[in-house]
C-alpha cells in the first residue's frame, strides 16, 4: 500500500484532533506531545511497525514503548485507529474512572501497552530488557528459521533523556551490541519549566556515540526523513540506534506551538478550535475521524496478518518436537513441586548464610530452567547471584549470567522490560540498602504485575564494619509498603530454598528475597518443616501452655527460639512465630491466622534488626519491640548485637520485665 505524504498529513493531524479532543473533555492531561510527535507515529505505525491488532501477544511482534507515558494520547489514538480494541468511546473517556485509557500507559489494563510508564526515563531501560530477552530467546529457538527477528521502538523525550536511568541503560546497551532497539527522541527543547535552555544543555549526539550508539539527526517533521531514519535504524543490527527528532510541541496550535504551556494542560476551547482550522479540520468537529483514514489503517492491518500469517507457518515448520516443549515451557510458570526434588538439602549441623543458601538454589534453578536469566550491579560474588557454568554477559554478547555493571535503577528497569517480553524468568541482585537506588522499578514492576525476582543480601546491622550506610534498618518497612511486593526475609537455608520456590509459584506481582551475610544455623530440620514459609509465617516452637507469642523474621528467629527455651526454663512459657513474609501471610485464611496469632495470646513480642514501623498490625500497640530506632554504627556484628540489644540474654530479661506488666 503506497501511502504519499498528503496521507500522512491527515492521519497526523487526525492524531492531533483525537489528543486535543480528549485532553479537553477529561479537563486533564498532555496535549503537546502527542500533536508534535503526530508525524512520527502516522509514518510509525502505517510504513514501519510489525504488529498485529487482533493477537496483540504475537511473539514477534515489533515492540513499541512509549518512554514519555505523560503523551499517551498518540498511543492510545494509534492503537484506536490500527485496530486494536480501543474503541472512540474509550477515547473519549481519557483519564476516566474505569476507562481502558488512564492518564498513563498501563501494562496488562489497554490492549496494546507494552508498559507501564510515566516515570521519565525508565521505558529506555524497559527496551534494553526487551532486547536482552530478544537475543536470548533468539540464540535457542532461531536454529533453523528466524522465529524472533524484530525491533523495539521507543519514544522518549526530553526529560527521559534528563532523568539518569536512560544514561545508565544506554551505556550498558551500547556495550552488549543490543542492534535491535530503535530509539526516537522527541527534541522539542521543552520542559514543564520552560525552555529546556533552563536546566538542559547536553549533545546528546555526541553522548550517544560515546556509548556506542548509531546516532542520527532529522526533522522529525519530515515525513521522507522520518521513513529513512527509521530504517537506516532497522538495518544497523550491530548497535543500538537514536533517531535525534527536532519537533515542536503542539504543532500546528497557533498560540502554543513551542510552548510549554501545550505540555501538560488542555488548550483551551478556542485554541483547540484555532488549531483544527490552522490544520484544515473542522472546527467545530469533536473526536472525528475520517472514513479515508480508517480505510488506510485497514489495508494497513490486512498487510499485517499476511505478515503474521507467514510467521505463523514459518513457526509451524521450525518449532517442533522437543523444540516446541522447550518453547512452550518458556512460557509456562515453572512447576515448583517438581523443582523441589532438583534443590540442594541443607546439613543441619552446619550453618550457612542465606545468602550462600539462595546461591546454592539458583544454581539448581538454572540447571532445570533455561529460561532463567539475571544477574547482579556488579556485586554477584557478594550476591551469590552467579551461576557457574553458564554463559555471561560481555562486550557485544548476552548471556543468562547478566553483569549490570553498577547500575542498580537501570537494572530494576531491565529486569521489567525482560519480564513484559515474555518467557524469561528475570532476576536481580544487589545490596538491600541500594535498594534505595532501584525502588521506581520495583514499585512500577508491583503496579505492573510482572514476574520478577529480587535477591537483597546484606540485611541488617550484621553487615557490620561497612557502618550505617550500608546498614538497611528502615528498608524493610519500605518494601514491605509497596502494594503487591512480597517480601520474604527467610530464617534459614531451608526456607530459603521454600522462599526461591514461593517466589517461583508468585506469577502475578514481583517478590523480594531478604537475605543475610552471616552465617544462620539450620533451624528447621531439628524442629518443623520450612514449608510453612508458603504461609507467610508459622509457628516455629513453643513451650506447654505459651503465654508469651515471640515473632521474628530472618537471622533474629534463632535468637528468638533461643530466647523461648531460656524463658520456658524459667517458667515463662513461650511460642515462637516465623514470620518470613507479611504478604503470604495476609493471603491466608482467617482460621489460619487466629491460630498463628490466637486472640488469647495477648502478650507480643517482635524481634527484628529493623524498624518497628508496621508490625503493629499483627502485634498490637502494646506489644515489646525488639527493634531499631536508628541507623546502626560501624563495629564487628558480635558487637553490634550486643549495643543494640539482639542477644538471648537482653531479650529475654526484656520479655521476663514485659510479662510482669
Amino acid at each position: 500500500m503506497r501511502i504519499d505524504d498528503a496521507t500522512l498529513r491527515r492521519i497526523s493531524n487526525t492524531v492531533r484532533t483525537l489528543a486535543m479532543d480528549a485532553v479537553q473533555k477529561a479537563k486533564s492531561g498532555h496535549p503537546g506531545m502527542p500533536m508534535g510527535c503526530a508525524d512520527i507515529a502516522a509514518v510509525l505505525w502505517t510504513k514501519i511497525l510489525l504488529h498485529n491488532p487482533d493477537d496483540p501477544a504475537w511473539r514477534n511482534r515489533d515492540r513499541f514503548v512509549l518512554s514519555a507515558g505523560h503523551g499517551s494520547m498518540l498511543l492510545y489514538s494509534m492503537l484506536h485507529l490500527s485496530g486494536y480494541d480501543v474503541s472512540l468511546d474509550d477515547l473519549k473517556n481519557f483519564r476516566q474512572w474505569g476507562s481502558c485509557t488512564p492518564g498513563h500507559p498501563e501494562y496488562g489494563h489497554t490492549p496494546g501497552v507494552e508498559t507501564t510508564t510515566g516515570p521519565l526515563g525508565q521505558g529506555i531501560a524497559n527496551a534494553v530488557g526487551m532486547a536482552i530477552a530478544e537475543r536470548l530467546l533468539a540464540e535457542e529457538f532461531n536454529a533453523g528459521d528466524s522465529v524472533i527477528d524484530h525491533s523495539i521502538y521507543v519514544l522518549a523525550g526530553d526529560g527521559c533523556l534528563m532523568e539518569g536511568i536512560s544514561y545508565e541503560a544506554a551505556s550498558l546497551a551500547g556495550h552488549l551490541g543490543l542492534g535491535r532497539i530503535v530509539v526516537i527522541y522527541d527534541s522539542n527543547s521543552i520542559s514543564i519549566e520552560g525552555s529546556t535552555d533552563l536546566a538542559f544543555s547536553d549533545d546528546v549526539a555526541r553522548r550517544f556515540e560515546a556509548c556506542r550508539w548509531h546516532v542520527q539527526t532529522i526533522d522529525g517533521h519530515e515525513y521522507s526523513a522520518i521513513e529513512t531514519a527509521l530504517l537506516n535504524a532497522k538495518a544497523e543490527t550491530g548497535r543500538p540506534s537514536i533517531i535525534i527528532a527536532k519537533t515542536r510541541i503542539a504543532k500546528g496550535s497557533p498560540g502554543k506551538e513551542g510552548s510549554e504551556e501545550s505540555h501538560g494542560a488542555p488548550l483551551g476551547d478556542d485554541e483547540v478550535k484555532n488549531t483544527k482550522r490552522n490544520i484544515g479540520c473542522d472546527a467545530d468537529s469533536v473526536f472525528c475521524v475520517s472514513d479515508d483514514v480508517y480505510e488506510i489503517f485497514r489495508q494497513r492491518k490486512k498487510e499485517l496478518a499476511a505478515e503474521y500469517a507467514a510467521w505463523n507457518e514459518k513457526f509451524a515448520r521450525s518449532i517442533t518436537g522437543e523444540t516446541k516443549k522447550k518453547w512452550d515451557a518458556y512460557f509456562a510458570a515453572p512447576d515448583i513441586h517438581a523443582l523441589r526434588e532438583k534443590l540442594p538439602v541443607f546439613d543441619a549441623a552446619k550453618p550457612v548464610a542465606t545468602r550462600t543458601a539462595s546461591g546454592r538454589v539458583l544454581e539448581a534453578l538454572f540447571r532445570e530452567l533455561p529460561n532463567m536469566a539475571g544477574g547482579s550491579a556488579d556485586l554477584a560474588p557478594s550476591n551469590k547471584s552467579f551461576a557457574k557454568g553458564f554463559g555471561e554477559t560481555g562486550r557485544n554478547t548476552v548471556g543468562r549470567n547478566i553483569h549490570f555493571g553498577v547500575r542498580e535503577h537501570a537494572m530494576g528497569a531491565i529486569q521489567n522490560g525482560m519480564a513484559y517480553y515474555g518467557g524469561m524468568l528475570p532476576y536481580t541482585a544487589t545490596f538491600f540498602v541500594f535498594f534505595d537506588y532501584m525502588r521506581p522499578p520495583v514499585r512500577i514492576a508491583a503496579l505492573s504485575k510482572l514476574h520478577v525476582i529480587y535477591i537483597f543480601t546484606h540485611d541488617s546491622i550484621f553487615v557490620g564494619e561497612d557502618g550505617p550506610t550500608h546498614q538497611p534498618v528502615e528498608h524493610l518497612a519500605v518494601a514491605r509498603a509497596i502494594p503487591n511486593l512480597a517480601v520474604i526475609r527467610p530464617a534459614d537455608a531451608e526456607e530459603t530454598k521454600e522462599a526461591w520456590l514461593a517466589a517461583l509459584a508468585r506469577t502475578d506481582g514481583p517478590t523480594a528475597l531478604v537475605l543475610t551475610r552471616q552465617d544462620m544455623p539450620v533451624l528447621m530440620r531439628e524442629f518443623k518443616s520450612a514449608d510453612g514459609l508458603h504461609r507467610g509465617a508459622y509457628v516455629l516452637w513453643e513451650a506447654a501452655d505459651p503465654k508469651v507469642c515471640i515473632m521474628a523474621s530472618g537471622s533474629e528467629a534463632h535468637l528468638a527460639l533461643d530466647a523461648a527455651k531460656d524463658l520456658s526454663s524459667r517458667g515463662v512459657g513461650a511460642r515462637v512465630v516465623s514470620f518470613p513474609s507479611w504478604e503470604l501471610f495476609d493471603a491466608q485464611s482467617a482460621e489460619y491466622k487466629a491460630a498463628v496469632l490466637p486472640a488469647s495470646m495477648q502478650k507480643r513480642v517482635v524481634v527484628e534488626t529493623g524498624v518497628r514501623m508496621g508490625w503493629e498490625r499483627y502485634a498490637g500497640c502494646d506489644a515489646l519491640f525488639i527493634t531499631m530506632d536508628n541507623f546502626g554504627a560501624s563495629a564487628p556484628a558480635n558487637v553490634l548485637a550486643e549495643k543494640f540489644g539482639f542477644t538471648k540474654e537482653n531479650i529475654v530479661a526484656r520479655v521476663l520485665e514485659f510479662v510482669k506488666r
